[in-house]
Protein backbone atom coordinates (compact mmCIF):
# COMPACT_ATOMS: atom_id res chain seq x y z
CA UNK A 1 0.00 0.00 0.00
CA UNK A 2 1.39 3.39 -1.00
CA UNK A 3 1.52 6.25 1.46
CA UNK A 4 -1.00 8.10 -0.73
CA UNK A 5 -2.88 11.38 -0.57
CA UNK A 6 -5.88 9.80 1.16
CA UNK A 7 -3.65 8.53 3.96
CA UNK A 8 -2.19 12.05 4.28
CA UNK A 9 -5.71 13.54 4.33
CA UNK A 10 -6.65 11.20 7.17
CA UNK A 11 -3.47 12.15 9.04
CA UNK A 12 -4.15 15.88 8.59
CA UNK A 13 -7.68 15.38 9.94
CA UNK A 14 -6.21 13.57 12.95
CA UNK A 15 -3.35 16.04 13.51
CA UNK A 16 -5.73 19.00 13.44
CA UNK A 17 -7.74 17.39 16.23
CA UNK A 18 -4.70 16.51 18.33
CA UNK A 19 -2.14 19.29 17.69
CA UNK A 20 -3.92 22.46 16.57
CA UNK A 21 -3.23 25.21 19.08
CA UNK A 22 -0.47 23.16 20.66
CA UNK A 23 2.89 24.51 21.78
CA UNK A 24 6.11 22.90 20.51
CA UNK A 25 7.92 21.95 23.72
CA UNK A 26 10.80 19.85 22.35
CA UNK A 27 12.50 19.35 19.01
CA UNK A 28 14.83 16.38 18.48
CA UNK A 29 16.51 14.79 15.47
CA UNK A 30 17.11 11.10 16.31
CA UNK A 31 18.28 10.28 12.76
CA UNK A 32 19.80 12.34 9.98
CA UNK A 33 16.45 12.38 8.14
CA UNK A 34 14.01 12.24 11.06
CA UNK A 35 12.42 14.71 13.50
CA UNK A 36 10.60 14.07 16.77
CA UNK A 37 8.44 16.96 18.00
CA UNK A 38 6.91 17.04 21.47
CA UNK A 39 3.75 19.19 21.44
CA UNK A 40 1.75 20.32 24.46
CA UNK A 41 -1.74 20.74 23.05
CA UNK A 42 -5.29 21.09 24.45
CA UNK A 43 -5.59 17.30 23.86
CA UNK A 44 -2.55 16.66 26.07
CA UNK A 45 1.16 16.11 25.41
CA UNK A 46 1.77 14.47 22.02
CA UNK A 47 4.84 13.24 20.14
CA UNK A 48 4.97 13.66 16.39
CA UNK A 49 7.46 11.50 14.49
CA UNK A 50 8.42 12.76 11.03
CA UNK A 51 10.74 10.74 8.79
CA UNK A 52 12.00 11.83 5.37
CA UNK A 53 13.80 8.52 4.81
CA UNK A 54 14.06 7.72 1.11
CA UNK A 55 13.19 4.08 1.79
CA UNK A 56 10.45 4.60 4.38
CA UNK A 57 9.06 8.15 4.74
CA UNK A 58 6.47 8.46 7.53
CA UNK A 59 4.62 10.89 9.75
CA UNK A 60 2.48 9.84 12.70
CA UNK A 61 1.71 10.48 16.36
CA UNK A 62 3.48 8.14 18.75
CA UNK A 63 3.76 7.52 22.47
CA UNK A 64 7.37 6.39 22.22
CA UNK A 65 10.46 8.51 22.61
CA UNK A 66 13.73 7.93 20.76
CA UNK A 67 17.29 8.56 21.93
CA UNK A 68 18.92 11.55 20.28
CA UNK A 69 22.59 12.18 19.48
CA UNK A 70 24.68 14.01 22.06
CA UNK A 71 25.13 16.96 19.69
CA UNK A 72 22.04 18.11 17.85
CA UNK A 73 22.42 18.41 14.04
CA UNK A 74 22.34 21.85 12.42
CA UNK A 75 18.77 21.54 11.12
CA UNK A 76 17.51 20.61 14.58
CA UNK A 77 19.36 23.58 16.14
CA UNK A 78 17.86 25.91 13.53
CA UNK A 79 14.32 24.74 14.31
CA UNK A 80 14.96 25.10 18.05
CA UNK A 81 16.13 28.65 17.48
CA UNK A 82 13.07 29.68 15.45
CA UNK A 83 10.04 27.64 16.54
CA UNK A 84 10.85 26.22 19.98
CA UNK A 85 7.84 27.19 22.15
CA UNK A 86 6.02 28.18 18.95
CA UNK A 87 2.28 27.52 18.59
CA UNK A 88 0.78 25.45 15.76
CA UNK A 89 -1.93 27.63 14.25
CA UNK A 90 -2.77 25.63 11.13
CA UNK A 91 -2.25 22.19 9.61
CA UNK A 92 -3.37 21.61 6.03
CA UNK A 93 -2.83 19.55 2.90
CA UNK A 94 -2.69 21.23 -0.52
CA UNK A 95 -5.18 19.37 -2.70
CA UNK A 96 -4.63 15.66 -2.28
CA UNK A 97 -0.84 16.00 -2.44
CA UNK A 98 1.37 13.93 -0.13
CA UNK A 99 2.33 17.14 1.64
CA UNK A 100 1.48 18.51 5.09
CA UNK A 101 1.94 22.19 5.97
CA UNK A 102 2.39 23.19 9.61
CA UNK A 103 1.96 26.92 10.20
CA UNK A 104 3.75 27.87 13.42
CA UNK A 105 3.45 31.20 15.23
CA UNK A 106 6.40 32.29 17.37
CA UNK A 107 8.21 35.32 18.76
CA UNK A 108 11.35 36.62 17.05
CA UNK A 109 14.44 38.08 18.74
CA UNK A 110 12.63 41.41 19.21
CA UNK A 111 9.55 39.80 20.72
CA UNK A 112 7.39 40.36 17.63
CA UNK A 113 4.94 37.67 16.51
CA UNK A 114 6.13 35.84 13.38
CA UNK A 115 4.97 32.88 11.35
CA UNK A 116 6.96 30.06 9.76
CA UNK A 117 5.95 26.99 7.75
CA UNK A 118 7.28 23.50 8.39
CA UNK A 119 6.45 21.50 5.28
CA UNK A 120 6.59 17.70 5.27
CA UNK A 121 6.74 16.07 1.84
CA UNK A 122 6.10 12.31 1.94
CA UNK A 123 7.15 11.41 -1.61
CA UNK A 124 9.25 8.27 -1.55
CA UNK A 125 12.89 8.95 -2.39
CA UNK A 126 12.06 12.66 -2.88
CA UNK A 127 10.72 13.02 0.70
CA UNK A 128 11.90 16.06 2.62
CA UNK A 129 11.21 18.32 5.61
CA UNK A 130 11.42 21.96 4.56
CA UNK A 131 11.41 25.05 6.77
CA UNK A 132 10.11 28.24 5.11
CA UNK A 133 9.29 31.85 6.00
CA UNK A 134 6.00 33.59 5.27
CA UNK A 135 7.32 34.84 1.93
CA UNK A 136 7.65 31.24 0.75
CA UNK A 137 11.44 31.21 0.78
CA UNK A 138 13.30 28.17 2.05
CA UNK A 139 15.18 28.85 5.31
CA UNK A 140 16.63 25.33 5.39
CA UNK A 141 15.67 21.68 4.86
CA UNK A 142 16.64 18.35 6.33
CA UNK A 143 17.87 17.36 2.84
CA UNK A 144 19.48 19.82 0.45
CA UNK A 145 18.59 19.35 -3.23
CA UNK A 146 20.90 21.12 -5.68
CA UNK A 147 20.44 21.75 -9.39
CA UNK A 148 22.82 18.85 -10.07
CA UNK A 149 20.48 16.55 -8.14
CA UNK A 150 17.20 17.80 -9.62
CA UNK A 151 16.47 19.83 -12.72
CA UNK A 152 12.87 20.39 -11.55
CA UNK A 153 13.35 22.12 -8.20
CA UNK A 154 16.18 23.21 -5.96
CA UNK A 155 15.64 22.92 -2.21
CA UNK A 156 18.29 25.20 -0.75
CA UNK A 157 18.29 28.15 1.67
CA UNK A 158 17.04 31.28 -0.06
CA UNK A 159 15.26 29.45 -2.90
CA UNK A 160 11.53 29.83 -3.48
CA UNK A 161 9.39 26.94 -2.28
CA UNK A 162 6.84 25.49 -4.71
CA UNK A 163 5.19 22.16 -5.44
CA UNK A 164 6.52 20.84 -8.76
CA UNK A 165 3.70 19.82 -11.11
CA UNK A 166 5.69 17.52 -13.35
CA UNK A 167 2.96 14.99 -14.12
CA UNK A 168 0.07 17.38 -14.87
CA UNK A 169 -2.34 15.53 -12.59
CA UNK A 170 -5.77 16.77 -11.53
CA UNK A 171 -7.15 16.95 -8.00
CA UNK A 172 -9.79 14.19 -7.56
CA UNK A 173 -11.45 16.22 -4.77
CA UNK A 174 -12.38 19.10 -7.08
CA UNK A 175 -12.40 17.58 -10.57
CA UNK A 176 -15.65 17.89 -12.54
CA UNK A 177 -17.16 15.24 -14.76
CA UNK A 178 -16.02 16.58 -18.19
CA UNK A 179 -12.39 16.96 -17.03
CA UNK A 180 -12.54 13.55 -15.32
CA UNK A 181 -13.62 11.81 -18.51
CA UNK A 182 -11.20 13.80 -20.69
CA UNK A 183 -8.26 12.96 -18.39
CA UNK A 184 -9.02 9.24 -18.57
CA UNK A 185 -9.65 9.02 -22.31
CA UNK A 186 -6.25 10.55 -23.12
CA UNK A 187 -4.54 7.71 -21.23
CA UNK A 188 -3.93 4.60 -23.43
CA UNK A 189 -3.56 2.47 -20.30
CA UNK A 190 -5.58 -0.10 -18.32
CA UNK A 191 -8.36 1.71 -16.45
CA UNK A 192 -6.92 1.37 -12.94
CA UNK A 193 -3.51 2.64 -14.07
CA UNK A 194 -5.15 5.49 -16.01
CA UNK A 195 -6.93 6.58 -12.82
CA UNK A 196 -3.85 6.74 -10.59
CA UNK A 197 -1.69 8.36 -13.26
CA UNK A 198 -4.31 11.02 -14.09
CA UNK A 199 -5.22 12.14 -10.57
CA UNK A 200 -3.18 13.31 -7.58
CA UNK A 201 -2.89 11.27 -4.39
CA UNK A 202 -4.44 8.04 -5.70
CA UNK A 203 -2.54 4.79 -5.19
CA UNK A 204 -2.95 1.65 -7.35
CA UNK A 205 -4.96 -0.01 -4.56
CA UNK A 206 -7.44 2.89 -4.40
CA UNK A 207 -7.72 2.91 -8.21
CA UNK A 208 -8.63 -0.80 -8.08
CA UNK A 209 -11.23 -0.03 -5.39
CA UNK A 210 -12.90 2.65 -7.55
CA UNK A 211 -13.09 0.20 -10.48
CA UNK A 212 -14.48 -2.51 -8.17
CA UNK A 213 -17.15 -0.19 -6.74
CA UNK A 214 -18.13 0.78 -10.28
CA UNK A 215 -18.34 -2.86 -11.40
CA UNK A 216 -15.90 -2.22 -14.25
CA UNK A 217 -13.01 -4.44 -15.33
CA UNK A 218 -9.86 -2.55 -14.34
CA UNK A 219 -7.79 -4.10 -17.16
CA UNK A 220 -9.68 -2.52 -20.08
CA UNK A 221 -8.72 0.91 -21.42
CA UNK A 222 -10.91 4.01 -20.89
CA UNK A 223 -11.44 4.39 -24.66
CA UNK A 224 -13.26 1.06 -24.69
CA UNK A 225 -15.89 2.42 -22.29
CA UNK A 226 -19.00 4.31 -23.33
CA UNK A 227 -19.69 7.83 -22.11
CA UNK A 228 -22.45 6.54 -19.82
CA UNK A 229 -20.07 4.04 -18.19
CA UNK A 230 -17.45 6.76 -17.71
CA UNK A 231 -20.10 8.97 -16.10
CA UNK A 232 -20.99 6.10 -13.78
CA UNK A 233 -17.28 5.74 -12.95
CA UNK A 234 -17.08 9.47 -12.14
CA UNK A 235 -20.12 9.26 -9.85
CA UNK A 236 -18.63 6.32 -7.95
CA UNK A 237 -15.28 8.14 -7.68
CA UNK A 238 -17.00 11.30 -6.42
CA UNK A 239 -18.96 9.24 -3.88
CA UNK A 240 -15.76 7.53 -2.73
CA UNK A 241 -13.93 10.84 -2.27
CA UNK A 242 -16.86 12.45 -0.48
CA UNK A 243 -15.69 10.54 2.61
CA UNK A 244 -12.32 12.31 2.31
CA UNK A 245 -13.98 15.73 1.94
CA UNK A 246 -16.21 15.12 4.97
CA UNK A 247 -13.52 13.53 7.12
CA UNK A 248 -15.28 10.15 7.37
CA UNK A 249 -12.19 7.96 7.72
CA UNK A 250 -11.95 4.40 9.06
CA UNK A 251 -8.25 3.49 9.36
CA UNK A 252 -7.58 -0.25 9.12
CA UNK A 253 -4.96 -2.88 8.35
CA UNK A 254 -5.72 -5.85 6.10
CA UNK A 255 -4.15 -9.11 7.23
CA UNK A 256 -3.34 -12.23 5.25
CA UNK A 257 -3.36 -14.65 8.15
CA UNK A 258 -0.85 -13.14 10.61
CA UNK A 259 0.91 -10.96 8.06
CA UNK A 260 -0.17 -7.33 7.47
CA UNK A 261 -0.55 -6.89 3.72
CA UNK A 262 -2.21 -3.49 3.22
CA UNK A 263 -3.55 -0.51 5.13
CA UNK A 264 -6.06 2.15 4.21
CA UNK A 265 -7.85 5.21 5.55
CA UNK A 266 -11.07 4.13 3.80
CA UNK A 267 -12.65 0.66 3.41
CA UNK A 268 -11.25 -1.43 0.55
CA UNK A 269 -14.08 -3.79 -0.38
CA UNK A 270 -12.18 -5.47 -3.22
CA UNK A 271 -9.71 -7.09 -0.77
CA UNK A 272 -12.05 -10.03 -0.25
CA UNK A 273 -9.58 -12.63 1.01
CA UNK A 274 -8.13 -10.50 3.81
CA UNK A 275 -9.03 -9.92 7.45
CA UNK A 276 -9.75 -6.25 8.21
CA UNK A 277 -8.76 -4.83 11.59
CA UNK A 278 -9.85 -1.28 12.40
CA UNK A 279 -7.78 1.15 14.50
CA UNK A 280 -8.75 4.34 16.35
CA UNK A 281 -6.30 6.44 14.35
CA UNK A 282 -4.14 6.42 11.23
CA UNK A 283 -1.09 7.00 13.44
CA UNK A 284 -1.71 3.66 15.15
CA UNK A 285 -2.16 2.00 11.77
CA UNK A 286 1.14 3.36 10.47
CA UNK A 287 3.03 2.64 13.69
CA UNK A 288 1.70 -0.94 13.78
CA UNK A 289 2.18 -1.59 10.07
CA UNK A 290 5.62 -0.05 9.75
CA UNK A 291 7.07 -0.68 13.22
CA UNK A 292 9.04 -3.80 12.31
CA UNK A 293 9.68 -2.63 8.75
CA UNK A 294 11.05 0.72 9.92
CA UNK A 295 13.29 -0.94 12.51
CA UNK A 296 14.61 -3.39 9.96
CA UNK A 297 15.17 -0.64 7.39
CA UNK A 298 17.15 1.46 9.89
CA UNK A 299 19.22 -1.49 11.05
CA UNK A 300 19.92 -2.54 7.47
CA UNK A 301 21.15 0.98 6.73
CA UNK A 302 23.33 0.99 9.84
CA UNK A 303 24.70 -2.48 9.03
CA UNK A 304 25.76 -1.53 5.50
CA UNK A 305 29.43 -1.02 6.46
CA UNK A 306 29.58 -4.34 8.30
CA UNK A 307 27.92 -6.12 5.39
CA UNK A 308 30.50 -4.62 3.05
CA UNK A 309 33.34 -5.89 5.26
CA UNK A 310 31.83 -9.38 5.39
CA UNK A 311 31.02 -9.45 1.66
CA UNK A 312 34.53 -8.31 0.71
CA UNK A 313 36.10 -10.94 2.96
CA UNK A 314 33.74 -13.59 1.57
CA UNK A 315 34.60 -12.75 -2.04
CA UNK A 316 38.32 -12.84 -1.21
CA UNK A 317 37.99 -16.21 0.54
CA UNK A 318 35.93 -17.70 -2.27
CA UNK A 319 38.48 -16.61 -4.87
CA UNK A 320 41.23 -18.03 -2.66
CA UNK A 321 39.33 -21.32 -2.39
CA UNK A 322 38.88 -21.52 -6.19
CA UNK A 323 42.60 -20.92 -6.72
CA UNK A 324 43.57 -23.53 -4.12
CA UNK A 325 41.14 -26.02 -5.63
CA UNK A 326 42.66 -25.53 -9.12
CA UNK A 327 46.14 -26.00 -7.64
CA UNK A 328 45.21 -29.19 -5.81
CA UNK A 329 43.72 -30.63 -9.00
CA UNK A 330 47.18 -30.38 -10.53
CA UNK A 331 48.36 -32.93 -7.92
CA UNK A 332 45.71 -35.55 -8.76
CA UNK A 333 48.19 -37.63 -10.81
CA UNK A 334 50.95 -37.67 -8.19
CA UNK A 335 50.68 -41.44 -7.59
CA UNK A 336 51.43 -42.01 -11.27
CA UNK A 337 54.92 -40.58 -10.82
CA UNK A 338 55.57 -42.89 -7.87
CA UNK A 339 54.58 -45.88 -10.02
CA UNK A 340 56.84 -44.64 -12.84
CA UNK A 341 59.81 -44.46 -10.48
CA UNK A 342 59.14 -47.93 -9.08
CA UNK A 343 58.77 -49.49 -12.56
CA UNK A 344 62.04 -47.92 -13.74
CA UNK A 345 63.81 -49.33 -10.66
CA UNK A 346 62.24 -52.74 -11.32
CA UNK A 347 62.68 -53.05 -15.09
CA UNK A 348 65.23 -50.40 -16.00
CA UNK A 349 68.27 -52.71 -15.79
CA UNK A 350 67.75 -53.92 -19.38
CA UNK A 351 67.21 -50.46 -20.91
CA UNK A 352 69.54 -49.48 -23.69
CA UNK A 353 71.54 -46.29 -23.33
CA UNK A 354 69.61 -43.24 -24.63
CA UNK A 355 66.20 -44.98 -24.44
CA UNK A 356 63.26 -42.55 -24.57
CA UNK A 357 60.65 -44.79 -22.95
CA UNK A 358 60.16 -47.93 -20.93
CA UNK A 359 57.48 -50.46 -21.90
CA UNK A 360 56.67 -52.50 -18.77
CA UNK A 361 53.93 -54.40 -16.96
CA UNK A 362 52.29 -52.31 -14.21
CA UNK A 363 52.10 -54.89 -11.43
CA UNK A 364 49.44 -52.75 -9.62
CA UNK A 365 46.80 -53.40 -12.32
CA UNK A 366 48.47 -56.01 -14.61
CA UNK A 367 48.39 -53.66 -17.60
CA UNK A 368 51.19 -52.65 -19.92
CA UNK A 369 52.38 -49.09 -19.44
CA UNK A 370 54.72 -46.75 -21.33
CA UNK A 371 56.97 -44.65 -19.07
CA UNK A 372 58.55 -41.54 -20.72
CA UNK A 373 62.31 -41.22 -20.11
CA UNK A 374 64.89 -38.48 -20.38
CA UNK A 375 67.39 -40.04 -22.80
CA UNK A 376 70.22 -37.95 -21.34
CA UNK A 377 69.76 -39.53 -17.89
CA UNK A 378 70.47 -42.96 -16.49
CA UNK A 379 67.55 -45.19 -15.35
CA UNK A 380 68.38 -44.41 -11.71
CA UNK A 381 68.32 -40.66 -12.43
CA UNK A 382 64.98 -41.01 -14.30
CA UNK A 383 63.53 -42.94 -11.38
CA UNK A 384 64.74 -40.32 -8.88
CA UNK A 385 63.27 -37.56 -11.04
CA UNK A 386 59.83 -39.18 -10.83
CA UNK A 387 60.16 -39.81 -7.09
CA UNK A 388 61.10 -36.15 -6.56
CA UNK A 389 58.09 -35.07 -8.61
CA UNK A 390 55.82 -37.39 -6.63
CA UNK A 391 57.14 -36.15 -3.27
CA UNK A 392 56.77 -32.52 -4.31
CA UNK A 393 53.17 -32.99 -5.41
CA UNK A 394 52.43 -35.04 -2.29
CA UNK A 395 53.70 -32.22 -0.06
CA UNK A 396 51.72 -29.72 -2.12
CA UNK A 397 48.57 -31.84 -1.78
CA UNK A 398 48.95 -32.18 1.98
CA UNK A 399 49.58 -28.46 2.44
CA UNK A 400 46.75 -27.44 0.10
CA UNK A 401 44.33 -29.84 1.80
CA UNK A 402 44.99 -28.09 5.08
CA UNK A 403 44.74 -24.62 3.51
CA UNK A 404 41.52 -25.52 1.67
CA UNK A 405 39.92 -26.68 4.90
CA UNK A 406 40.98 -23.47 6.63
CA UNK A 407 39.53 -21.43 3.75
CA UNK A 408 36.29 -23.43 3.88
CA UNK A 409 36.11 -22.73 7.61
CA UNK A 410 36.63 -19.02 6.91
CA UNK A 411 33.82 -19.04 4.32
CA UNK A 412 31.47 -20.88 6.67
CA UNK A 413 32.35 -18.49 9.48
CA UNK A 414 31.78 -15.38 7.33
CA UNK A 415 28.48 -16.81 6.08
CA UNK A 416 27.44 -17.27 9.70
CA UNK A 417 28.22 -13.60 10.39
CA UNK A 418 26.18 -12.67 7.30
CA UNK A 419 23.29 -14.70 8.75
CA UNK A 420 23.72 -12.85 12.07
CA UNK A 421 23.46 -9.52 10.25
CA UNK A 422 20.23 -10.72 8.62
CA UNK A 423 18.56 -11.28 12.00
CA UNK A 424 20.06 -8.25 13.80
CA UNK A 425 17.27 -6.09 15.22
CA UNK A 426 19.02 -3.51 17.40
CA UNK A 427 22.17 -1.41 17.45
CA UNK A 428 23.47 -3.60 20.30
CA UNK A 429 23.21 -6.59 17.95
CA UNK A 430 25.32 -4.76 15.38
CA UNK A 431 27.82 -3.62 18.03
CA UNK A 432 28.31 -7.22 19.14
CA UNK A 433 28.82 -8.42 15.56
CA UNK A 434 31.31 -5.59 14.98
CA UNK A 435 33.20 -6.61 18.12
CA UNK A 436 33.33 -10.17 16.80
CA UNK A 437 34.72 -8.96 13.46
CA UNK A 438 37.35 -6.91 15.31
CA UNK A 439 38.32 -9.88 17.49
CA UNK A 440 38.55 -12.09 14.40
CA UNK A 441 40.82 -9.60 12.65
CA UNK A 442 38.45 -8.52 9.87
CA UNK A 443 38.18 -4.96 11.26
CA UNK A 444 41.02 -3.03 12.86
CA UNK A 445 40.21 -1.63 16.28
CA UNK A 446 40.63 2.12 16.50
CA UNK A 447 43.40 3.12 18.88
CA UNK A 448 41.18 5.70 20.58
CA UNK A 449 38.49 3.16 21.40
CA UNK A 450 38.62 0.58 24.15
CA UNK A 451 36.85 -2.73 23.98
CA UNK A 452 33.31 -2.28 25.25
CA UNK A 453 31.43 -5.15 26.84
CA UNK A 454 27.97 -5.25 25.30
CA UNK A 455 25.26 -6.62 27.57
CA UNK A 456 23.12 -8.08 24.82
CA UNK A 457 20.69 -10.93 25.30
CA UNK A 458 19.55 -13.78 23.05
CA UNK A 459 16.04 -14.08 21.69
CA UNK A 460 13.69 -15.73 24.14
CA UNK A 461 10.58 -17.77 23.31
CA UNK A 462 8.18 -19.94 25.28
CA UNK A 463 6.85 -23.09 23.65
CA UNK A 464 3.15 -23.87 23.75
CA UNK A 465 3.99 -26.49 26.34
CA UNK A 466 5.63 -23.87 28.57
CA UNK A 467 9.34 -24.59 27.94
CA UNK A 468 11.82 -21.73 27.57
CA UNK A 469 13.67 -21.59 24.25
CA UNK A 470 16.67 -19.33 23.61
CA UNK A 471 18.08 -18.32 20.22
CA UNK A 472 21.57 -16.88 19.72
CA UNK A 473 21.68 -13.78 17.50
CA UNK A 474 25.37 -14.09 16.56
CA UNK A 475 28.36 -16.39 17.04
CA UNK A 476 29.38 -14.90 20.39
CA UNK A 477 25.89 -15.45 21.75
CA UNK A 478 25.82 -18.95 20.24
CA UNK A 479 28.97 -19.87 22.19
CA UNK A 480 27.62 -18.26 25.36
CA UNK A 481 24.29 -20.08 25.07
CA UNK A 482 25.72 -23.49 24.24
CA UNK A 483 28.76 -23.66 26.51
CA UNK A 484 27.90 -21.39 29.46
CA UNK A 485 24.12 -21.08 29.70
CA UNK A 486 22.87 -24.54 28.70
CA UNK A 487 23.36 -27.60 30.91
CA UNK A 488 23.97 -31.17 29.78
CA UNK A 489 20.31 -32.26 29.74
CA UNK A 490 19.13 -29.27 27.69
CA UNK A 491 18.49 -29.80 23.98
CA UNK A 492 20.52 -28.10 21.25
CA UNK A 493 19.12 -27.41 17.73
CA UNK A 494 20.73 -26.13 14.52
CA UNK A 495 19.85 -26.06 10.82
CA UNK A 496 21.84 -28.80 9.06
CA UNK A 497 24.59 -27.73 6.67
CA UNK A 498 23.73 -24.01 6.66
CA UNK A 499 24.70 -20.96 8.75
CA UNK A 500 22.24 -20.28 11.55
CA UNK A 501 21.61 -19.71 15.22
CA UNK A 502 22.14 -22.14 18.08
CA UNK A 503 18.78 -22.88 19.69
CA UNK A 504 18.65 -24.12 23.29
CA UNK A 505 15.58 -25.62 24.97
CA UNK A 506 15.74 -25.58 28.78
CA UNK A 507 14.31 -28.90 29.92
CA UNK A 508 14.58 -28.58 33.68
CA UNK A 509 15.23 -32.32 33.66
CA UNK A 510 11.89 -33.09 31.94
CA UNK A 511 11.31 -35.23 28.86
CA UNK A 512 10.25 -32.77 26.17
CA UNK A 513 6.93 -33.26 24.35
CA UNK A 514 7.05 -33.69 20.56
CA UNK A 515 5.43 -30.30 19.97
CA UNK A 516 8.29 -28.50 21.75
CA UNK A 517 10.85 -30.36 19.61
CA UNK A 518 8.97 -29.20 16.50
CA UNK A 519 8.76 -25.59 17.70
CA UNK A 520 12.48 -25.47 18.55
CA UNK A 521 13.16 -26.93 15.11
CA UNK A 522 11.05 -24.20 13.49
CA UNK A 523 13.03 -21.54 15.35
CA UNK A 524 16.32 -23.10 14.20
CA UNK A 525 15.00 -23.09 10.62
CA UNK A 526 13.71 -19.51 10.82
CA UNK A 527 16.94 -18.11 12.29
CA UNK A 528 19.13 -19.59 9.57
CA UNK A 529 19.95 -19.02 5.90
CA UNK A 530 17.16 -21.53 5.12
CA UNK A 531 14.48 -19.11 6.42
CA UNK A 532 11.33 -19.32 4.32
CA UNK A 533 11.88 -22.95 3.39
CA UNK A 534 9.03 -25.42 3.80
CA UNK A 535 11.33 -28.38 4.40
CA UNK A 536 14.42 -27.53 6.43
CA UNK A 537 16.53 -30.32 7.93
CA UNK A 538 17.38 -29.70 11.58
CA UNK A 539 19.97 -31.52 13.70
CA UNK A 540 19.20 -31.79 17.40
CA UNK A 541 21.06 -33.41 20.25
CA UNK A 542 21.41 -33.14 24.01
CA UNK A 543 23.80 -30.31 24.84
CA UNK A 544 26.25 -32.67 26.58
CA UNK A 545 27.09 -34.20 23.17
CA UNK A 546 28.04 -30.82 21.64
CA UNK A 547 31.77 -30.00 21.82
CA UNK A 548 33.92 -27.02 20.93
CA UNK A 549 36.83 -28.02 18.65
CA UNK A 550 40.25 -26.87 19.82
CA UNK A 551 41.00 -23.51 18.23
CA UNK A 552 37.52 -23.40 16.64
CA UNK A 553 36.09 -20.10 15.53
CA UNK A 554 33.20 -18.53 17.47
CA UNK A 555 30.00 -20.48 16.91
CA UNK A 556 31.81 -23.61 15.60
CA UNK A 557 30.85 -26.90 17.27
CA UNK A 558 31.16 -30.63 16.61
CA UNK A 559 28.80 -33.49 17.48
CA UNK A 560 28.81 -37.10 16.36
CA UNK A 561 25.50 -38.54 17.52
CA UNK A 562 22.35 -36.60 16.72
CA UNK A 563 18.72 -36.82 15.71
CA UNK A 564 17.21 -35.07 12.70
CA UNK A 565 13.84 -33.65 11.76
CA UNK A 566 12.48 -31.90 8.69
CA UNK A 567 10.30 -28.90 9.47
CA UNK A 568 9.04 -25.60 8.04
CA UNK A 569 10.24 -22.18 9.24
CA UNK A 570 6.86 -20.76 10.36
CA UNK A 571 7.20 -19.40 13.92
CA UNK A 572 3.98 -17.35 13.98
CA UNK A 573 2.43 -19.59 16.65
CA UNK A 574 5.41 -19.44 19.04
CA UNK A 575 5.29 -16.77 21.74
CA UNK A 576 8.28 -14.46 21.98
CA UNK A 577 9.21 -12.95 25.34
CA UNK A 578 9.94 -9.31 24.46
CA UNK A 579 11.71 -8.43 27.69
CA UNK A 580 14.38 -11.09 27.43
CA UNK A 581 14.86 -12.90 30.70
CA UNK A 582 18.32 -12.42 32.08
CA UNK A 583 20.65 -15.32 31.87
Amino acid sequence: MAFDGITVACLVHELREQLLGGKIAKIAQPETDELLLTVKSPAGQKRLSISASASLPLIYLTEYNKPSPMSAPNFCMLLRKHISNGRITDIYQPGLERIIHFTIEHLDELGDVCQKDLIVEVMGKHSNIIFCNTEGLVIDSIKHVSAQMSSVREVLPGREYFIPDTLNKSDPLTVKEPEFIEKLIEKPLPLSKAIYTAFTGISPVVAEEICFLSGIDSSITPKELSVDVLRHLYNQSDLFFSAVKEGRFSPAIYYDGQNPKDFSALPLTHLLGYTRKEFPSMSQVLETYYASKNALTRIRQKSADLRQVVQTALERSRKKHDLQFRQIRDTENRDKYKVYGELINTYGYHLEEGAKKLEALNYYNNEMISVPLDSAKTPQENAQRYFDKYNKQKRTYEALSKFIQETKDDITYLESISASLDIAMTEDDLAEIKEELITSGYIRRKLTKKKVRIKNKPLHYISNDGYHIYVGKNNLQNDELTFHFAVGSDWWFHAKGTPGSHVIVKTGGDTLPDRTFEEAGRLAAYYSKARGGEKVEIDYVEKKHVKKPKGGKPGFVVYYTNYSLVIDSDISQIQEVKSNTSQ
